[in-house]
């Protein structure tokens, strides 16, 4: 495939010889327009000049002088000629310069009138014709006129007109290679960026840098800049792959090694199956935990914004089928276009597990709230999303320990407890926050802000400090 800078100069190339060819053509023609019109004019001029000289004898026959304004007229090899015949009569004269010279006689012409046409003689030259007619009465008719005819030699006009036409072609041919010179340099001065960035993006690849690091110009600037993004959040998610599967790993020691001890040292049967059965269950909880971090995906560059009016109604209506026996009233206010940038898993896992939540500790209601709220950064909206219940709340003291894993506030109430740290977790992913307080309808009040753009919430301070 052909690159950019090819695609432009053999654009450029083919509209500029259009241009040149088209106005070279049209040049050409009104040049040679232009001359012709002024060789007409040159040589009704000879024909008043002969008007001027010519005279009548006593018979009433027009004469001419020997020597005539034009010496071009006396001489054979001047390549101007002239001939008068008569239109009620066989007279005619010439110039002596049409000596032994044969032309195909004029048409006889009214007076006034005047024709050119352009001829080849016998002996193989290009000859112009402008005759004009000549009266002395008013009568308009032929028989009562003359007709003028000077002849002209196009040798000197045709090689005047090849002369322009090959410095016209020329200079055309000069400047047009030299425009398509000038626009290659800028072409290459202007798609410089685009193969500064390749050159980059190669090294990227290689391994010997982590991010675009050039200044790049305006146009180039959200290309680059979504570009950094996805490379510190790809850099962010292998991180916290890497370290999900490291606390994963490190998590299960200790139940693996109750096991082992119990199985190398068995007191009692009946308390190795209750030692198996607790450290399978906290087994199962560390894993969903961990795979519920790794599976939080963070802000998305490039994504298509998620309506949270929908998901929300998507997410309450399953939950009122899950707990259709305690009858719960559930409400939400939600704005028809709020968005959330993100992926939507995310903003299911915290909606879905706050609401979940909800439906199990409420006794009869709850209310789900969604907005955009001013940002601390300058044109910028917060998603808030803010869940109450009229159950029997969470103390103070008890915040920071219902939000580790596998907490829970109320044991009697089945469940991992892991709802709200993963809920967490994904809001930090994301830069936000998550409060808990107490509700007005007497309940939890859990309140979520998401940062508004994904551009601002994506940072690339990692790569930086990666690659200082």
């Amino acid at each position: 495939m052909l690159s950019l800078n090819q695609r432009v100069l053999i654009a450029a190339s083919a509209i500029l010889s259009s241009f040149f060819g088209l106005a070279g053509v049209a040049l050409d023609n009104i040049y040679r327009e232009d001359a012709e019109q002024a060789l007409v004019d040159r040589l009704q001029g000879h024909v008043y000049e002969l008007i001027a000289v010519a005279s009548f004898d006593n018979s009433g026959n027009l004469k001419m002088p020997v020597d005539l304004p034009d010496t071009r007229f006396s001489n054979p090899n001047s390549g101007l000629f002239a001939r008068i015949s008569s239109n009620n009569s066989d007279w005619i004269w010439r110039s002596a310069s049409m000596s032994g010279m044969h032309v195909p006689p004029s048409p006889k012409l009214l007076r006034t009138k005047e024709t050119s046409e352009r001829i080849i003689s016998p002996s193989n030259r290009e000859l112009y014709l402008f005759s004009y007619g000549v009266g002395w009465s008013d009568v308009h008719e032929p028989e009562q006129a003359y007709t003028f005819t000077i002849i002209y030699d196009l040798v000197d006009f045709n090689a005047g007109i090849a002369s322009f036409r090959n410095s016209l072609w020329m200079l055309l041919g000069s400047v047009a290679i030299i425009l398509l010179a000038v626009q290659g340099t800028i072409l290459r001065w202007g798609l410089f960026p685009l193969k500064h960035a390749a050159n980059e993006l190669s090294a990227i690849e290689a391994g010997s840098q982590l991010r675009l690091q050039g200044e790049y110009p305006a146009e180039l600037k959200g290309l680059t800049s979504n570009i950094n993004a996805l490379l510190a959040q790809q850099h962010e998610h292998l991180e916290r792959y890497r370290k999900n599967l490291g606390d994963l790993a490190h998590s299960l020691k200790t139940p693996l090694a109750i096991l082992q001890n119990s199985v190398d040292n068995p007191d009692d049967p009946d308390d190795l199956s209750a030692v198996v059965e607790e450290q399978v269950e906290r087994m199962n909880q560390i894993t969903g935990y961990q795979l519920q971090r790794a599976a939080a995906s963070g802000r998305t560059v490039l994504a298509a914004p998620i309506l949270v009016n929908e998901l929300i109604n998507k997410v309450l209506n399953g939950l009122q089928k899950v707990y259709a026996d305690k009858n719960v009233n559930a409400n939400y206010t939600v704005t028809d276009l709020i968005e959330f940038h993100g992926d939507e898993g995310d903003l299911m896992e915290i909606i879905g597990n706050l609401s979940d939540n909800a439906f199990k500790w409420c006794k009869q209601e709850i209310n789900v709230t969604a907005k955009n709220i001013e940002s601390k950064q300058p044109d910028q909206w917060d998603l808030f999303i803010q869940v109450d219940d009229d159950g029997s709340g969470v103390p103070p003291e008890m915040v920071n320990y219902v939000t580790r894993r596998g907490q829970r506030a109320d044991h009697e109430i089945a469940g991992h407890g892991i709802g709200l740290s993963i809920v967490n977790d994904i809001v930090q992913v994301y830069g936000g926050t998550l409060e808990i307080g107490t509700s007005q309808l007497g309940g939890a009040k859990i309140i979520v802000k998401l940062p508004g753009s994904p551009e601002d919430a994506l940072d690339t301070t990692d790569l930086e400090s990666l690659e200082d």
